[in-house]
């Protein structure tokens, strides 16, 4: 087994949003993956005295915590339980009402001898490669489905953040429990997975942005170079002239990738 991880901040003026883990044996083999990217709200009041970086790492340690000690509770019952706890956390100090409180995607695998799980929400990406060399990306694509006039909107992105029951909602692990239940998740049989990837949207923009190559052409480099070759090729593209063209809402974003050969 072989696992690699890395995370780059986009300014390193500014604090990295994001926040990964590996976990290695866990009680009864295997091992967990965590990736979240936290969202970076615009300038003003977002009723936390935290902040963002606090909130990921809370909210990353216990889903880390519940995942690896808990293998009787489902990943998307960890992440509720996770959401919940880090909410007791700062309420008694913060407006967790406000729309734009601290929240995150998330990414999560864990696999023991048997099973491989997954849990993807929001848009981070989680790559499962097959032992012939296939590669499945597992996606929550529901931010692909909002019309881009209404993300260049705060207020209009506002309303639809976390909005259940309203058309065109999409989640993202805030302080409601109740949006771990809007994520992707599955699982495989073991013998089925080469390797896993999980990838915050700063680093899979190597494929989903660049077009440099398919989800499997991005797997390659990350078996290859690891996670810090494929953000270093990542920061390069985004410094060529030739590229600034492409459609992105951060010229640099806050990049990770963990990366685990099973």
């Amino acid at each position: 087994m072989r696992i690699s991880l890395a995370s780059v901040p986009g300014d390193p003026e500014h604090p990295n949003e994001d926040w990964v883990s590996a976990v290695t044996p866990t009680p009864g083999g295997g091992g967990v993956l965590i990736a979240l990217d936290g969202v970076t709200p615009p300038r003003g009041p977002d009723g936390c005295v935290h902040g963002v970086p606090w909130f990921t790492a809370r909210l990353g340690g216990r889903l880390t915590e519940l995942s690896a000690s808990r293998r009787d509770m489902p990943l998307a019952v960890a992440l509720a339980g996770a959401i919940a706890d880090t909410a007791a956390g700062h309420r008694d100090s913060c407006d967790l009402s406000h729309t734009r409180t601290p929240q995150a995607t998330v990414v999560a695998v864990r696999w023991d001898a048997s099973y491989v799980e997954h849990l993807v929400l929001s848009d981070s990406v989680l790559l499962l490669e097959s032992p012939e060399g296939g590669v499945t990306a597992v996606r929550d694509d529901r931010l692909d489905h909002v019309p881009a006039e209404v993300l260049r909107s705060h207020a209009a992105t506002d309303a639809l953040r976390n909005a259940y029951g309203r058309e065109g909602a999409f989640f993202t692990a805030a302080a409601d429990p109740a949006a771990a239940g809007r994520a992707v998740t599955g699982r495989t049989p073991r013998e089925r997975v080469r390797a896993v990837a999980a990838l915050t949207d700063g680093a899979s923009r190597w494929t989903d942005t660049f077009r440099e190559g398919n989800w499997a052409a991005c797997m390659a480099v990350l078996g290859k170079e690891g996670p810090a070759g494929l953000i270093d090729r990542v920061r390069t593209l985004e410094t060529d002239p030739a590229r600034a063209g492409r459609p992105r809402w951060k010229r640099h974003d806050d990049a990770s990738a963990v990366y685990a050969e099973l």
